[in-house]
């Protein structure tokens, strides 16, 4: 058991009679990058909601770093190291690069009387947000404001603020979606690095960036798991050509 730090137990979602998720039995082995696929409809939106408890479970459980967290309060799954990307790290437009990396620094902290602190106070934490900031090849645009960011670049500050909180795991949903193929090809080397020490559960439509990353697939299909291994695996698989592969590349 040690070596998964994210398990899911017979997970299931019901909207009134449909099946959303239907016993979703998932196992994450710790420090690898995991991805989720499927066509759309498949779940995978709901089963990221069931994680972070936006959604509460009709069945099944979840359990993280050998823990029963079913039924947690959403707020404190980021506490217990578990961070989605677009839950922590909304980008402030009209802030600064720095500024948003700050912000996140100080939700870090837990203490929101940080934001009516002088500036000399908050730049205290202007190393650190530095230092995220270079992580994710942003040093040149430290003083940008957010909003008149590209959008690749824009992905690349979400994924900062993400790394303020020191997430053990992250759940990233679509991160390569909408962007130009430098950008896809900048994200994808970010994740790479980012993952280096902890572990990535990701939600990705681009089967090019599914295959260079990740070290386990689990395909989703009606809400089922539909067949999970390798990329060469599940790329051979015919049930998921038929369902996904096959639409991919249609």
């Amino acid at each position: 058991m040690d070596d998964y730090i994210l398990e899911t137990k017979s997970l299931s979602k019901e909207f009134k009679g449909f099946l959303a998720v239907n016993a979703v039995s998932l196992r994450v082995r710790r420090g690898h990058i995991h991805a989720l696929i499927g066509p759309n409809g498949a779940g995978k939106t709901t089963f990221f909601n069931l994680l972070t408890h936006f959604l509460v479970p009709t069945h099944g459980q979840i359990i993280y770093n050998g823990r029963d967290i079913t039924g947690s309060n959403p707020a404190a799954i980021p506490r217990m190291g578990m961070v989605r990307s677009f839950q922590i790290s909304a980008v402030f437009p009209h802030l600064s690069v720095l500024e948003n990396v700050r912000v996140a620094l100080q939700r870090k902290r837990g203490n929101s009387f940080d934001f009516w602190r002088s500036a000399t106070v908050l730049d205290q934490s202007n190393g650190r947000a530095r230092e995220l900031i270079d992580s994710v090849g942003l040093s040149a645009f430290e003083g940008a404001i957010a909003v008149e960011l590209p959008y690749g670049r824009k992905r690349a500050l979400e994924i900062a603020t993400t790394l303020a909180l020191e997430p053990e795991m992250m759940l990233l949903d679509e991160p390569t979606a909408g962007m130009t193929h430098e950008d896809v090809e900048r994200i994808t080397a970010l994740i790479k690095r980012v993952a280096a020490n902890r572990t990535v559960l990701m939600v990705e439509h681009n089967l090019s960036v599914v295959q260079n990353l990740s070290d386990t697939i689990t395909v989703l299909a009606r809400g089922e798991v539909l067949a999970e291994g390798d990329y060469a695996t599940v790329s051979k698989d015919a049930q998921v050509m038929s369902a996904y592969l096959g639409t991919e590349h249609a």
